[in-house]
C-alpha cells in the first residue's frame, strides 16, 4: 500500500515537472505531447500483457512521462540534461528502476536509428514507450505536429526544389540546416510504421500512416493546382 502511495506521489510530482521542464516549447513538443504518449505507453503495456507486474508499468509511466526533458532540440542550458536523472534519484526510486528509465530514455530517439544503427536488444517496456512516443509523431496528431514545429523553425511547407535527404547518418539528421515540413515526412515520420517495435504499436501504426499518405497525395495536388 506504501509503495503504491509512494509511486503515485512520483507521478504526480514527475507530471508537475514535465509541466514547468516543458513549459517554454512549442506546441509539438509540449505537455500535452508527453500526456498522450504517457497514456498510449500505458495502453500499449496492457495489450503487450505488462499489467500484470507493478514494476514494468510503473517504469512504463515514468519513463514515458519524462521522455522529453532535456531534448536536444529545446535545451537551453546543459545543466537540463540532468534533471531527469536528478528527479528520479531525489525521489528514491530504487537504482534498478532509474537505470531502466534512464535506458530506454537516452534509446529511444529516432536519431539513434536512422541509418539502420538500432539497438535490436530492448525489453517489452522499452518497445512499448518508443512505440507511443512514434505513433504520437504520426497520423493526424503527427501532421499537426509536423507543422507546429516546422512553423517554429520558419521552415517552408513544401518547396519541389528541395529533395528530402536519403540515407542518412545520426549526425546528418541531428544537423540544423533548413529542411521543408513536407520533406520531414519522408525522411522520418513514413519510416515510422515498419520501426515499432511491439505487436500493439504495429497494429495502431497501420491507420496512422494511411492517414498520412492520403493526406500528402492531397497536399501535392493541391499544391500543382490539380484538386
Amino acid at each position: 500500500m506504501e509503495e503504491t502511495k509512494k509511486k503515485s506521489e512520483t507521478v504526480r510530482k514527475a507530471e508537475k515537472l514535465v509541466e514547468s521542464a516543458m513549459a517554454g516549447n512549442d506546441a509539438s513538443h509540449d505537455a500535452s505531447h508527453v500526456f498522450r504518449v504517457r497514456d498510449l505507453a500505458l495502453s500499449l503495456a496492457r495489450e503487450e500483457g505488462l499489467s500484470s507486474s507493478p514494476r514494468s508499468m510503473e517504469i512504463v509511466e515514468l519513463a514515458a512521462l519524462l521522455h522529453d526533458i532535456g531534448d536536444y532540440k529545446y535545451i537551453r542550458d546543459p545543466s537540463e540534461e540532468k534533471i531527469v536523472e536528478n528527479f528520479l534519484e531525489a525521489e528514491g526510486v530504487e537504482e534498478s528502476k532509474r537505470t531502466e528509465i534512464l535506458s530506454i530514455i537516452n534509446r529511444m530517439g529516432f536519431k539513434e536509428e536512422v541509418g539502420g544503427c538500432g539497438d535490436t536488444n530492448y525489453s517489452v517496456e522499452f518497445g512499448v514507450v518508443q512505440d507511443a512516443d512514434r505513433l504520437d509523431a504520426i497520423g493526424a496528431i503527427g501532421i499537426a505536429r509536423c507543422f507546429t514545429f516546422g512553423g517554429s523553425r520558419n521552415n517552408a511547407l513544401h518547396d519541389p526544389s528541395i529533395k528530402p535527404r536519403s540515407d542518412l547518418s545520426k549526425d546528418q539528421y541531428m544537423k540544423k540546416e533548413k529542411q521543408t515540413s513536407v520533406n520531414h515526412f519522408h525522411e522520418k515520420l513514413l519510416k515510422l510504421k515498419d520501426l515499432m517495435k511491439t505487436k500493439a504499436g504495429q497494429r495502431r501504426a497501420e491507420k496512422r500512416h494511411k492517414f498520412m499518405e492520403d493526406f500528402l497525395k492531397e497536399l501535392y495536388e493541391e499544391w500543382d493546382g490539380r484538386a
